[in-house]
């Protein structure tokens, strides 16, 4: 149920809602860049470290993030859930300013080459030999520590154990898009659960024929009556581009949900940088995987790790289209009802007639029982046991009287039971008195012994 319902921001929120311009979908730059500065100078405060630099013992550093900085998050919450199997699939958007890079911005120290992690189809050997070339560049290739196939990650890397260690030896994992929606249960909640490495997909295929090999014109698709698409053999610098892209990009990971987060850039990147990957993860979002794009959007949040979320654009409406919308009429019937047990199940009209459920379930037009109209009602009448005076079908006099003889027979077997008990109770009481006599000595004394203090008592 959606209804029209009027929002009063805060003094301090940073809020931006649609308007009835030309172009009302936007995100206002100058907000969402008060946003980002302010989120910004809270991860950088040194008064209020971030939650990466408190130490606990509880604290898993095997789900840590390749960098030591703290995650900036982009909170995107649709009006409708996403349902659509095809967009569920993890995507990548790229971004201007990638968190991802050996090196840190501002000119910093560099970091540690990062150590990247190549889950691949199997035969895992031909995608070994691919990052072994010369083609591939020396500097991405030494990153590459492991190349690892899924029937080797299936036998060696089926404990626990194993895939802790897995998970705690690399920074970032990345995998073939055609068995990305298997791994969740090849590497289990160790590797999605509470942590930040996730299998980004790519893709190790082939690039597609667009030339016909025989007419050597340009390939007819399969739809329109042409041959399936083939596809040439995967070269060294191809793949090379493709683990370039995933280092570049966000990681979009959408569930059957309203609310999807997105790793837009680390704290220590500035608020210029941070405000481009926003800009650029909130267009692919509405272009590509949110269906109905920003009609279907309902609110974009900010936020930190222990923060709380800012809003940066929230929609005027919490509808889709206009068929969503009740009428006053229902919604007053709706919460009239609520809470509230209905007392009768026909509906009653003003002149008389009253509709009922017949066995069917089609509803009868019956008349209105003279009498009181609290008493006349279906349950009522089926507690008291009585059918005389009531509105109903013929089958439901039927059923009153299979459930009456139902009930006059199960009165006659209680009433033999009963009979049955007294004639056992009398046969007892009347044993013969020889049977007592011969009885032990020892048991007549205790019987005599029981009655003697039941008269006590």
């Amino acid at each position: 149920m959606a209804r029209t319902q009027t929002t009063t921001a805060p003094s301090k929120a940073i809020l931006t809602t649609t308007s009835t311009s030309s172009t009302p979908y936007q995100v206002d730059v100058s907000q969402s860049l008060r946003a980002v500065k302010a989120l910004v100078r809270k991860l950088q405060s040194p008064s209020e470290p971030a939650a990466a630099s408190k130490t606990s013992l509880l604290a898993d550093a095997d789900t840590q993030d390749a960098s030591d900085a703290a995650p900036v998050w982009l909170v995107l919450t649709t009006k409708t859930h996403i349902t659509d199997k095809k967009r569920l699939k993890p995507g990548k958007i790229p971004l201007p300013h990638p968190y991802l890079l050996p090196s840190a911005p501002q000119g910093a120290e560099t970091r540690e080459p990062l150590r990247i992690c190549l889950i691949t189809a199997d035969p895992q050997r031909e995608y070994k030999d691919l990052v072994a070339s010369p083609a591939f560049p020396a500097e991405l290739g030494k990153q590459i520590s492991r190349v690892i196939g899924t029937e080797k990650l299936k036998a060696k890397f089926s404990s626990f154990e194993a895939k802790r260690k897995l998970l705690s030896e690399h920074d970032v994992f990345l995998a073939d898009d055609r068995i990305i929606t298997l791994l969740p249960t090849l590497l289990g909640k160790v590797f999605y659960k509470a942590t930040s490495k996730p299998p980004v997909p790519i893709s190790l295929e082939g690039k597609r024929k667009s030339i016909d090999a025989e007419t050597g014109l340009k390939r007819v698709k399969l739809a329109d009556g042409g041959k399936k698409v083939e596809k040439l053999p995967l070269q060294a610098k191809d793949m090379a581009a493709e683990v370039q892209r995933a280092l570049q990009a966000a990681l979009v990971h959408l569930a059957p949900s309203t609310t999807t987060a997105v790793k837009i850039g680390i704290a220590t990147q500035t608020a210029e940088q941070l405000h481009a990957n926003l800009t650029a993860v909130v267009d692919g979002l509405a272009g590509k995987y949110i269906p109905q794009g920003w009609k279907n959007i309902r609110a974009i949040h900010l936020k930190g790790p222990d923060t709380v979320a800012l809003p940066i654009w929230m929609a005027d409406q919490l509808w889709l289209d206009e068929t969503q919308i009740l009428s006053d009429e229902r919604v007053a019937a709706i919460e009239g009802g609520k809470g509230k047990k209905r007392k009768r199940i026909a509906g009653e009209e003003a002149d008389g007639i009253i509709e009922v459920p017949g066995p069917d379930g089609k509803m009868r037009r019956l008349e209105k029982p003279k009498g009181d109209a609290g008493e006349g009602t279906k349950s009522k009448r089926a507690k008291k046991g009585s059918v005389q005076g009531s509105v109903v079908g013929k089958e439901e006099v039927e059923t009153e009287e299979v459930k009456a003889a139902e009930r006059e027979e199960k009165r006659e077997r209680k009433e033999a039971l009963r009979a049955q008990k007294e004639a056992l109770k009398s046969a007892a009481v009347s044993a013969p008195v020889e049977k007592i006599a011969e009885a032990p000595a020892a048991k007549v004394k205790v019987k005599k012994t029981r009655v003697k203090a039941a008269d006590l008592m």
